[in-house]
């Protein structure tokens, strides 16, 4: 009676034993109430970069003064029936090149490489200022209509992402890419970045730490790579799954001859 008794309050603490292990593996912050939050207190600029596509719209007070500066597509002008209510589609995009500048009207070749948004309407705004009088009231909109990224690896929906508002941070990427599944590692998230040289660079985040925040690679640039490692148990079982599909197919076919073989014989 008393081994029967024993043997249950066995299992039922190997049970609590696995499933404690495994919430450890799988919860994010764990570590929520000792973590530093006064370092993630920043607020992040997207940086533009070469081969960002840029949308660039310039207002003034009289539509027909700005008109010059605004190409839409279809015309290298505007037309002055145009108004500055345009579709926002009908606007010519400027493709950045790998020396960081852009070929815009009227003002030629313009240096917008490394420069937040905040900081190239500025730039731009200052070089118009010269052709318009102060009346106009300039305003230069900037936008980046390519901010894309990709999430692969151990996810429910891997794939590439384009965000509309220039800002995403790593966990925000891996919710849209349906959250990592349960054979992903949260210690070997991996971000693959390349700097506006061409130079590309992998850094390691571990989601189960909540200083994850503080991390410069916590907010995502553009065409930023993030990969979730499978657990080696997913590797494993993935790699024996094949590998026993593949002997049960050969043996099935040795068998088959061999029948066949038999069958002729008799």
């Amino acid at each position: 009676m008393k081994k029967i008794v024993v043997f249950p309050l066995f299992i039922f603490s190997f049970l609590l034993f696995i499933s404690c292990g495994s919430t450890k593996r799988v919860a994010y912050f764990q570590n929520h109430d000792k973590a530093d939050m006064a370092l993630s207190v920043r607020l992040y600029d997207a940086r533009i970069m070469p081969k960002d596509v840029l949308q660039i719209q310039v207002f003034t007070m009289t539509p027909e003064a700005s008109e010059p500066f605004n190409l839409m597509k279809g015309s290298m002008m505007s037309s002055s029936s145009q108004s500055q209510n345009q579709n926002q589609n009908s606007v010519y995009n400027y493709l950045v090149d790998n020396d960081g500048n852009i070929v815009f009207p009227v003002l030629g070749t313009l240096h917008l490489g490394g420069m937040s948004k905040n900081e190239a309407e500025a730039f731009i705004k200052s070089k118009i200022a010269p052709y318009l009088s102060a009346e106009e009231n300039v305003v230069v909109h900037v936008r980046m209509i390519n901010y894309k990224y990709s999430v692969l690896g151990e996810v429910n929906h891997p794939g590439m992402f384009t965000t509309q508002n220039e800002k995403i941070n790593i966990l925000e990427a891996i919710a849209q890419a349906g959250d990592l599944t349960l054979y992903g590692e949260r210690d070997k998230i991996f971000v693959i970045r390349e700097d506006s040289t061409g130079r590309k660079e992998y850094h390691q985040l571990n989601i189960n730490d909540a200083n994850i925040v503080s991390s410069p690679y916590y907010y995502l640039q553009q065409n930023d790579i993030v990969y979730v490692e499978p657990q080696k148990s997913k590797a494993r079982s993935s790699y024996f799954s094949t590998s026993t599909g593949m002997w049960f197919t050969m043996t099935s076919m040795l068998m088959s001859v061999a029948t066949f073989i038999l069958a002729i014989t008799k």
